[in-house]
């Protein structure tokens, strides 16, 4: 009997397989691949806005130390109240302006990147933030390794303001002033021997009370001693001031590593980011 000529034969390969069967590798290996790039195009989103959020407030924390540092730098009212008065003071908040401008551009480098996919904003976000990250474990490593030069320095630098308590120039009389603020803040004398430290100076008046003066309030809790006419703190200054950074110091220490994670997470994140956008 002939064939219709429009009955179509199975190939004999196929024969006795069902169409299903034959199609399934194919549908699932296609399945598997489109939800492979779903899953890609998942974790590489969820990476892109985790870094944005992490580097936007990188950015808002450095216009925050930004803008504080330059209101205490050109605000006479703000230096009065932090008794900033001296050169070593505004080299400090110089110091702080810079790292708040480059905290601020490195912030903004990571969100840029982020949000545009731009390889080369994240690497230079990658290098600024190693380079900061390196520099950091170096001061740790040095200050450790040369302690005893940097009491000797620290010794060196209260030699100096001792001389300036010492002194009638116009400069130390504003050193004179804000140390005696400190000195009512602190409960103490002088800086390193106490009274001494003041030398001719020590019954200077100034706010309308002499240096190192201790009220009533403070002779009951046994602060002072007498001296000539009057009674006087009796602990030296750096001695204050060296109980608050032992006391303090394992909130240094903790703000220190809390710094050194979020600078490695940001390393991480903009590296895996990179990585990414590179398999595009």
């Amino acid at each position: 009997m002939r064939q219709s000529p429009c009955v179509i034969t199975t190939p004999t390969w196929r024969q006795g397989v069902p169409a299903a069967a034959s199609e399934a590798p194919a549908q699932t290996a296609l399945d598997a691949g489109v939800w492979s790039s779903l899953k890609m195009a998942g974790v590489s989103r969820c990476l892109k806005y985790s870094m944005f959020v992490f580097n936007f407030l990188f950015w808002v924390c450095g216009c925050i130390i930004l803008g504080v540092s330059i209101w205490i730098r050109v605000s006479k009212d703000a230096q009065e109240d932090l008794s900033i008065n001296n050169n070593n003071m505004f080299v400090g908040v110089d110091v702080l302006i810079a790292v708040g401008s480059i905290i601020m551009i490195l912030g903004f480098l990571g969100c840029c990147g982020a949000i545009k996919e731009s390889r080369c904003m994240l690497l230079l976000f990658f290098i600024g933030l190693l380079l900061i990250l390196i520099l950091q474990v170096t001061g740790g490593i040095l200050g450790a390794v040369y302690k005893p030069q940097l009491e000797e320095g620290l010794n060196l630098t209260l030699t100096e303001a001792v001389n300036l308590l010492k002194d009638n120039t116009e400069n130390a009389k504003q050193v004179q002033e804000s140390w005696q603020k400190f000195q009512l803040q602190g409960q103490c004398c002088g800086l390193v021997n106490g009274a001494s430290d003041w030398g001719n100076n020590i019954n200077l008046v100034i706010d309308g009370k002499k240096v190192c003066e201790c009220e009533q309030k403070y002779q009951e809790e046994n602060l002072c001693i007498p001296f000539g006419d009057r009674y006087i703190f009796k602990q030296p200054c750096k001695t204050v001031i060296l109980d608050f950074l032992q006391k303090n110091m394992d909130t240094i220490m903790g703000i220190a590593f809390g710094m050194a994670v979020i600078e490695v997470l940001g390393l991480v994140f903009s590296m895996c980011l990179y990585c990414q956008i590179q398999r595009k």
